[in-house]
């Protein structure tokens, strides 16, 4: 379970993952674009992607699943 405090100060990750949002609502930068998710979206952030969590609630809370080979299945890293 991944819950920022206070900023979101993530690095891009050498794997894959996604994201389910359990818990209140923020807006996600993909290193292009800024979407609002809520309980219930699905985020995919391929392998060395620049991604964070911007403006969230304070009950904000996410599942988050890193899987897949070093680079990433696309191997792009």
């Amino acid at each position: 379970m991944y819950q920022p405090a206070s900023a979101d100060l993530q690095k891009p990750h050498d794997r894959d993952e996604v994201y389910l949002i359990a818990r209140g609502n923020a807006f996600f930068f993909n290193g292009t674009d800024r979407y609002e998710v809520q309980v219930g979206s699905f985020i995919f952030v391929a392998a060395g992607q620049l991604h964070h969590f911007e403006d969230f609630s304070s009950d904000f809370a996410s599942w988050v699943f890193f899987y897949g080979p070093i680079g990433g299945e696309g191997g792009a890293m």
